[in-house]
C-alpha cells in the first residue's frame, strides 16, 4: 500500500463514487480506478462489489477506512507541524543562562521572538556561568550564555562555543560630580570606593590591572557574585563600578522614571567575554539557530551603543 492508493480509497468511500472522488483529489477517473484496483490486488481483498455502475463497499472496506483515515491524518498534522517548525512558529526551546540576562534582557527578548507564535513554548533556567556549561554539554538544552571566555571553556567535545565581548562601561551616581565627564578614566577613579565582583572573576582582575597601569588606587567597597547587585551602591552614591554593557542594558530596562546611574565609556578599556553555547552533539533546530542570532545582533546592538543610560 502506498498513501495515493490510500488517499484514493478514503476519497472513495467519502464521496461515494470514482468520478466524484477524482473531482476532490483533481486526478482523472482512470487514475483513481487505477489506484483502487491496484490496492485490492496488493490486499488480494475485494474491497467493493459492483453493482448496476455503483461501488458498495464490503464490510472490511469500512476497516481499511478508519486505519486509512489514522495514517492520513498523522501524516497532514505531522506535515503541518513540520512546516510550522520550518517557519519557526511552533516548537520548544532550552535556554539557560548566567543571572545577569535572564533577569530582564533576555524575558524581553524572549518576549520579542515568540510574538504572534503561541506554539513557541519557551524554558529559561538560570545558572551560575560554570554551571551553564555543563547543562549545555549534557546536550538537553538548546543554548546557554554564560561569561566565560574560549580559555575557559572545558569539555570542548560536548559544546561548541560562539565568544562575543563586551566593552566595560563605568556605572556612576546620576547626581555624581563624575557623571557630568564624558569619559571616565581609572585615574578619575583614584582611590574612589568600587563595588566589584568576586576577587577570582575576570572583571574584577581587568578592572584592577587598569588602575595598576595608572598608578592609581584600586578601593573595592563592595563585592557580588554578579553584576545587578552592584547597582544598588551606586545609585546610594557609595560606590562605582565597571560593569559590561549588557547589564548596563538590562539596567536600563528595569529602570522606571529618571535613572540613578548614568553610564560612561571607561578606559583604560575592560573588554569582557561572554560564550553562547550550544551541544556539540545534537543539532541545533532552526528555533533555536534563529534565537541565537538575534541574541548576537543584540549583543551587537548593545555594544555598538555609545552610551547608556545617559
Amino acid at each position: 500500500m502506498n498513501l495515493k492508493q490510500l488517499a484514493a480509497f478514503r476519497e472513495v468511500m467519502l464521496s461515494g463514487s470514482v468520478s466524484q472522488a477524482a473531482r476532490n483529489l483533481n486526478l482523472t477517473q482512470p487514475a483513481v480506478s487505477a489506484s483502487l484496483r491496484t490496492l485490492e490486488d496488493e490486499l488480494q481483498l475485494k474491497l467493493f462489489e459492483r453493482r448496476q455502475g455503483r461501488l458498495i463497499a464490503v464490510p472490511e472496506a469500512h476497516y481499511l477506512l478508519a486505519e486509512a483515515s489514522e495514517t492520513l491524518d498523522r501524516l497532514a498534522a505531522a506535515k503541518q507541524n513540520l512546516r510550522s517548525l520550518s517557519s519557526k512558529k511552533s516548537g520548544v526551546l532550552q535556554i539557560v543562562a548566567m543571572p545577569g540576562p535572564s533577569v530582564f534582557l533576555l524575558p524581553k527578548l524572549i518576549s520579542q521572538f515568540v510574538a504572534d507564535n503561541d506554539d513557541v513554548k519557551v524554558t529559561l533556567t538560570t545558572r551560575s556561568s560554570q554551571q551553564v556549561q555543563q547543562m549545555v554539554a549534557t546536550q538537553n538544552f538548546d543554548l546557554g550564555i554564560a561569561d566565560l571566555g574560549a580559555d575557559k571553556i572545558t569539555g570542548v567535545n560536548l559544546v561548541e562555543a560562539d565568544i562575543l565581548n563586551s566593552t566595560g562601561v563605568c556605572a556612576v551616581p546620576a547626581r555624581d560630580p563624575l557623571a557630568e565627564k564624558p569619559l571616565i578614566s581609572a585615574s578619575d577613579l583614584d582611590g574612589k570606593p568600587m563595588a566589584v565582583l568576586q576577587h577570582t572573576h575576570s572583571s574584577h582582575v581587568l578592572t584592577k590591572a587598569t588602575f595598576d597601569a595608572v598608578g592609581a588606587t584600586f578601593n573595592p567597597r563592595f563585592e557580588s557574585q554578579y553584576f545587578l547587585p552592584l547597582f544598588t551602591f551606586v545609585e546610594a552614591g557609595q560606590a562605582y563600578a565597571i560593569v559590561d554593557k549588557l547589564s548596563a542594558e538590562s539596567y536600563r530596562l528595569y529602570t522606571r522614571g529618571e535613572p540613578e546611574i548614568v553610564f560612561r565609556p571607561y578606559v583604560p578599556e575592560v573588554v569582557l567575554r561572554f560564550a553562547l553555547l550550544t551541544p556539540a552533539h545534537r543539532p541545533s533546530s532552526m528555533l533555536a539557530s534563529s534565537f541565537a542570532e538575534l541574541w548576537k545582533e543584540t549583543v551587537a546592538r548593545i555594544e555598538s551603543d555609545e552610551l547608556l543610560g545617559s
